[in-house]
């Protein structure tokens, strides 16, 4: 089993055909640490070297900072030849002496994002878009972080307004021609089931919740996905870092250190991998785009040798082997076939 990097899968019922591994760019808007533009721009061109066609990005990534980026790249290229992907969700408002709030970013340009799924929000935000990118249309547009893992308390009020405002704007956005699919960008499965209740999606980006580590929760909204053709884009892949570490001191978990039983996991995995002579970064990078429902695999780096590294696992020999070893040890929730 190996990855054709170049190969196209098709978003839902629309047409829209990506390649099956994309670029995930919330890093080149310096998420945990700074990235200078050079080294941006040769990550984008070592992207776009590799057959890469699919860039997404989001108005949150470094408070623009990503989007800018992604735009000063894509410019350059002939813009039937990929497809771009941005967010909805938060509107950015300038900075105007107010403190900048801590969302992770590394010297974030000086503005402050604020949730807003509302109608006029979204169309207010897609125009942004645009302007920062430079470019004159987005061909997916998701809605960003909508969900209780983010909203807390507030995501009653959040998904109201999403269902009610939101959803109508994107599918204007749609029936206009202005974008060609829209969908979720978000890490937690359970508000995906509440959306797909009452509205058509063409897509989800989903974040860190069909990893080779994280996988059981997701497979029935896989299964739904499959039955009403939404594609998934399977972000995420490493869990924000154990699954390409390994379970070494420190190793991060969803954002934060992993905890014991999820080190423990991660360790049984490493030793069957070991076994069968496939490093687990490759093991993980591959298991995502085994599901019918994926469409395309992202991959989140800000260093071309990172994702000269990422690529070269992808094109590895997987055995099928491994993912009946797997199933075999319990740490395989669904079959893997090539």
């Amino acid at each position: 089993m190996t990855v054709d990097i170049t190969a196209r899968r098709t978003v839902g019922r629309t047409g829209l055909a990506v390649t099956s591994v994309s670029l995930g760019s919330a890093p080149l808007g310096n998420l945990f640490q700074p990235v200078s533009d050079e080294a941006a721009r040769a990550t984008l061109q070592a992207a776009w070297d590799a057959g890469i066609r699919l860039f997404d990005t989001a108005p949150y990534y470094g408070h623009g900072r990503s989007e800018r980026r992604i735009g000063d790249f894509l410019r350059g290229q002939d813009r039937d030849g990929y497809v771009l992907c941005s967010k909805v969700g938060r509107l950015l408002t300038p900075l105007r002496g107010r403190p900048m709030p801590d969302c992770g970013f590394a010297d974030p340009l000086p503005f402050v994002p604020e949730y807003d799924y509302g109608y006029d929000a979204v169309m207010r935000s897609f125009e942004d878009s645009l302007q920062r990118l430079g470019l004159d249309r987005i061909d997916i547009l998701l809605g960003h972080d909508i969900g209780r893992m983010t909203h807390g308390d507030a995501h009653e009020a959040h998904f109201r307004t999403f269902m009610s405002g939101g959803l109508r704007a994107l599918a204007e956005l749609k029936a206009s021609g202005a974008i060609r699919a829209y969908g979720l960008g978000v890490n937690e499965t359970e508000v995906c089931e509440a959306v797909l209740r009452d509205a058509d999606l063409d897509c989800i980006l989903l974040a860190g919740r069909f990893s080779l580590l994280d996988h059981k929760g997701a497979l029935p909204l896989l299964e739904t996905c499959t039955r009403r053709g939404v594609s998934i884009l399977a972000g995420g892949v490493f869990n924000s870092g154990i699954l390409a570490t390994g379970p070494v001191p420190g190793a991060r978990f969803n954002y934060e250190e992993a905890p014991p039983a999820v080190m423990e996991r991660a360790r049984r995995l490493q030793e069957v991998c070991a076994r069968h002579g496939v490093p687990l970064p490759t093991a993980a990078l591959h298991f995502p785009l085994s599901h019918p429902a994926v469409a395309s695999l992202l991959i989140g780096v800000a260093d071309p040798e990172l994702l000269h590294r990422n690529t070269a696992g992808l094109r590895a020999e997987v055995p099928a082997a491994l993912w009946a070893d797997l199933m075999e040890s319990g740490l395989l929730d669904v079959p893997v076939t090539a």
